[in-house]
């Protein structure tokens, strides 16, 4: 049995027909990572709240364990006993010390069980020595891991994270990235995040939920939408990539299917031979430890990736070569 399960799920605002979600079904196992990915406004924190129980659907049902999770208006506090929201303001007590926002979760029943779970959860996280800390003069990522301590020390079953990595910036992400699999992996709590960057879920989801306008666009795992989109949105959504019309594929050196062609920048590699097309240099982009060349043959324009930064400039001719593509209708 999933731990949690969505059967025909709808929900819509009174104030915006076009908010909400509709027609959900999905269902997550225990112990797994869930990433929620799409754009601003496709519906993916009203999904987050309805899993939770902050709001009822208007039709269909969300399961947790098999029993129907109970809204707010039928729950005096609502919120699922066996579950964790960490929002996206963390919702903490900024000008009290990190080690009591943690603590004051739990009753004073037991002192020394309250002051050893406590210790635990932040040595966990690796913000012990950050215990007498007022929350206020902490990072954006040192909040974060107390908003996450707080959150597991009274042992869910399953942590929501509404846009977790949103506040740190892009060095800490990866370090957060960590911390929220090993949660999974070693406390085997359940994780569902959502967010409106795909590099979220990419590398860190073993399952991925692409929304667009309240709809469930596909799931899957993040290497099979990745490479095998079922839409053209997800391709658009979690690459960046290029489209083109049948007709300028031709004009490349394609063969297309249908209507139109979608180009991962990865797919267009430098290349020697007789095999390789000749494009033109219009612009080089410097990335770091790879640069990226926009590119020109028969007036289509396309996005390469050069692992030999500073190999070519405008107007020099490269030989290329495309290893795949999407066809899409």
């Amino acid at each position: 049995m999933p731990i949690i399960e969505l059967i025909d799920v709808n929900k819509q605002y009174d104030s915006d027909s076009f908010a909400g979600v509709q027609d959900i079904n999905f269902s997550i196992e225990k112990g797994q990572i869930v990433a929620i990915v799409g754009e601003s406004g496709s519906g993916k924190s009203t999904l987050l709240k309805l899993i939770y129980g902050l709001l009822s659907p208007d039709s269909g049902t969300v399961k947790f364990k098999g029993n129907p999770v109970l809204g707010p208006e039928e729950k005096l506090i609502p919120g699922h006993d066996s579950m964790r929201i960490i929002a996206q303001d963390f919702n903490l007590n900024t000008y009290a010390k990190a080690y009591d926002n943690i603590a004051g979760m739990l009753s004073n029943t037991n002192l020394q069980l309250k002051q050893e779970k406590t210790e635990q959860a932040m040595e966990f996280l690796n913000i012990a020595h950050l215990a007498n800390k007022r929350v206020v003069d902490l990072s954006g990522g040192e909040q974060q891991r107390v908003a996450i301590a707080r959150a597991i020390i009274t042992e869910p079953e399953v942590l929501l994270m509404d846009e977790p990595f949103s506040q740190v910036d892009s060095l800490l992400k990866n370090k957060l990235r960590d911390d929220v699999r090993r949660l999974a992996h070693e406390l085997g709590i359940t994780i569902v995040i959502v967010s409106h960057d795909p590099a979220d879920g990419l590398s860190l989801a073993d399952e991925m939920l692409i929304l667009r306008n309240g709809r469930m666009v596909e799931i899957g795992a993040p290497e099979d939408i990745y490479n095998d989109p079922k839409e053209l949105f997800t391709a658009q959504l979690l690459a960046n990539c290029q489209v083109i019309s049948a007709t300028d594929a031709i004009k490349i050196g394609l063969k297309p299917k249908k209507k139109l062609v979608a180009i991962y920048p990865e797919w267009v590699k430098s290349a020697g031979g007789w095999s390789g097309k000749s494009f033109t240099v219009v612009n080089c982009y410097f990335k770091g430890f790879y640069e990226e060349l926009l590119i020109e043959r028969n007036g289509v324009h396309l996005r390469a990736l050069n692992v030999n930064a500073e190999q070519f400039r405008k107007g020099d001719k490269v030989s290329v070569s495309i290893s795949r593509c999407l066809d899409f209708d």
